[in-house]
């Protein structure tokens, strides 16, 4: 089986190894292509984030990694283009694009973040700007991620669901709700017509903090059934972490 990763982190985003032991993992592993794809540059949140100023930098080494492995793995340099960044995402082979907040009032609110903190910040922003009502604060993301491509020009669509990544530890909405599945089924149509990619998305699976990837099962099923593209990525931040999901198809 020919495996590809296009979904990665290094050290010049929020992961924890540089570009080039990333590709040597990559190599080592057996790989038949992979991608970086470190995270735009916001400012709102600059831990997590390149500096745009690395941007050339980062661009540099990518290029020169392409050359140097070329006989060994075909390299791409790909970006993770937030919703909200202001920085435009030009000169890279790809662009994932991803929604990691959700601009309320003159807040942004963190929507993937884990466990109890990733719910909390959630279920305070459906008490302050929505009554309480966690269901119009799904349908207001799932509304954001239905303009991802157009906003952020992505060739992949990045954790189409990525809000429910603390829900199967702290529940706080049910995935079968109505008004949950109508959000979805509504961006996810919307999408669907753009023709571009859904990453199937392992990386709480690999950690084992979700029993699902992202979509979800029964979006993914969705999703299959309109004969929507599918990738599976990794979102690897680590050398650990691509090994993992490797050996996740052995």
């Amino acid at each position: 089986m020919k495996l590809s990763n296009f979904h990665s982190h290094t050290i010049l985003s929020d992961g924890e190894n540089t570009p080039e032991e990333m590709v040597q993992a990559a190599v080592f592993l057996g790989l038949s292509a992979f991608g970086i794809s470190d995270h735009s540059s916001i400012r709102f949140d600059p831990d997590c984030c390149m500096a745009y100023e690395n941007y050339d930098t980062y661009k540099r080494e990518l290029t020169r990694l392409k050359e140097e492995y070329k006989d060994r793995i075909r390299l791409f340099m790909g970006i993770e283009q937030d919703y909200y960044s202001d920085y435009p995402a030009e000169g890279f082979d790809y662009i994932i694009g991803s929604v990691h907040y959700l601009k309320l009032g003159d807040e942004y609110v963190p929507v993937d973040y884990s466990g109890e903190k990733g719910a909390g910040f959630i279920l305070d922003a459906a008490e302050k700007y929505f009554g309480g009502d966690i269901y119009k604060l799904l349908a207001y993301y799932f509304e954001t991620v239905e303009d991802v491509v157009n906003k952020t020009g992505a060739d992949i669509i990045g954790h189409f669901d990525v809000i429910s990544k603390a829900n199967e530890v702290v529940p706080f909405f049910d995935p079968q709700d109505p008004r949950y599945l109508a959000a979805w089924k509504k961006a996810a149509d919307q999408l669907l017509k753009t023709g571009k990619i859904f990453e199937i998305n392992l990386s709480q699976v690999l950690k084992g903090t979700k029993s699902e990837p992202y979509p979800a099962n029964d979006i993914l099923l969705y999703l299959k059934q309109k004969n929507a593209r599918l990738i599976y990525t990794g979102d690897s931040h680590s050398i650990r972490s691509l090994e993992q999901f490797v050996r996740y198809f052995d």
